[in-house]
């Protein structure tokens, strides 16, 4: 399979033991492109980061499709500046509120004569999973196998080479838009990219974000992202509940300009430069000179205003996810704690914040687990597009393959699969609905 094919102009010289991988996470504030060259058995090596503001999505979905594609085009120019190499494919991230996530299951017999199930048997289950209502406008862009049963026995994590009869899979398949993801696609093609493969942004920040043993003892992965905040529990390495917040980080920058009746530009420089989510640690005679800000400003403005404005927008948020851990009755019985991601997580005091209204430990999630250009990407705000190389890499997928068709699988006990029917479809979609 080529990861990220690349347009050799004699930038770079491939070689037979390295390739490249090239994502995409398009978020409602900000497009962020890594360029990676996969070394066997190495971490792989970040060689180009780009960053660009995007003013073309509102909640994780497309609704200036110039922007968007104006927004990609920056950020993946700065990639290739950065890495000498020039992109044709990547992986594209979807998030925001038109995800969802359904818990199923597939039930088949086992095929083999002597009972042992082998990966056929796991492929049909999971297959099988997969016959379910989608509400319209609706695509299931995969399948995440978590665990399997066999005959009586539960709790499975691979079944191949097991004895049994009956054999049932338990998974979550995830749901996004089907226009969403052709505008995705267009605003590709507008940029001479092909989509390799759709990667759901909540899931991938899970990769980079969490560790093994905080999948494992319980917690909760909060992604503050620009146009909505992401909640994934994880508890004995399985996914227990997601949830997408309809608020973020974009309303509390919306509530200190209309708070401070100034423009949303500035209001997003007091809330990077000044802004806390405690107000109780900041002295109420400390003050905001707008004009140091923005030249065009004027007026003087109580710090402790603007935390007070950026608190009760942070509580909103928080109070919601306790309330949704409450529903799954998780409510302070998460030993790994809350694990903070996205660009909120940098706002003063919200760890603190997250500790006092979800009464469980909290820290903020680092990416990790490459090399190369680390210190580019080294902020929680880089999770989704790292944790989008480790899942393209690390996970039973299959995505498109080179120039004559082929295509394989990459070997993992997890079997978490891409349904094929939304790529199959992405090649006909371009010659479908572009112009």
């Amino acid at each position: 399979m080529v990861f990220g094919k690349i347009k050799n102009k004699n930038k770079i010289k491939m070689s037979k033991n390295k390739e490249y991988i090239t994502v995409i996470d398009i978020g409602s504030a900000n497009v962020r492109t890594i360029i990676a060259q996969i070394v066997e058995e190495e971490k792989p090596r970040v060689i180009g980061v780009g960053v660009a503001a995007n003013g073309g999505m509102r909640r994780g979905m497309v609704t200036e499709r110039d922007e968007v594609s104006e927004a990609i085009k920056q950020s993946v120019e700065m990639a290739e500046l950065s890495s000498g190499v020039e992109v044709e494919s990547a992986y594209v991230s979807v998030g925001g509120v038109d995800l969802e996530f359904q818990k199923v299951n597939g039930i088949v017999a086992v095929g083999r004569a002597d009972s042992e199930v082998s990966e056929s048997d796991v492929d049909r289950a999971i297959e099988a999973s997969r016959a379910i209502n989608i509400p319209p406008n609706k695509e299931i862009i995969y399948t995440i196998a978590q665990s399997f049963k066999l005959d009586d026995q539960e709790g499975i994590k691979d079944p191949v080479g097991m004895v049994g009869v009956r054999l049932e899979m338990q998974g979550i398949v995830i749901l996004a838009s089907s226009s969403n993801i052709k505008n995705i696609t267009k605003c590709l093609q507008d940029n001479d990219i092909e989509m390799d493969g759709v990667i759901a942004a909540p899931i991938a920040a899970v990769e980079s974000a969490l560790s093994k043993r905080q999948k494992e003892l319980g917690s909760v992965l909060i992604d503050f992202g620009a146009g909505v905040t992401s909640m994934i529990v994880y508890e004995e390495q399985e996914i227990v509940d997601i949830k997408i917040i309809p608020i973020g980080m974009g309303l509390v920058t919306n509530d200190i300009a209309i708070g401070l009746r100034t423009s949303v530009d500035v209001a997003e420089k007091v809330k990077l430069q000044y802004g806390s989510s405690l107000p109780k640690d900041i002295n109420k005679d400390d003050k905001i000179n707008l004009s140091e800000i923005d030249e065009n400003e004027e007026g003087i403005v109580s710090r402790y205003h603007v935390a007070e404005i950026i608190e009760a927008r942070m509580e909103e948020i928080l109070y919601l996810v306790e309330e949704e851990l409450k529903k799954i009755n998780r409510s302070a019985l998460l030993p790994a704690g809350a694990i903070l991601t996205g660009g909120g997580a940098y706002v003063h005091g919200v760890v603190d914040l997250t500790k006092e209204i979800l009464m469980l430990p909290a820290q903020i999630g680092f990416p990790g687990e490459l090399s190369g250009l680390v210190d580019k990407i080294d902020g929680p705000e880089f999770n989704v597009a790292v944790g989008m190389l480790l899942w393209s890499l690390e996970k039973d997928v299959e995505f498109f393959g080179d120039n004559d068709g082929d295509s394989k699988k990459k070997d993992s006990k997890k079997h978490f699969k891409l349904l094929n029917g939304l790529f199959e479809k992405i090649s006909g979609w371009v010659k479908k609905f572009l112009p």
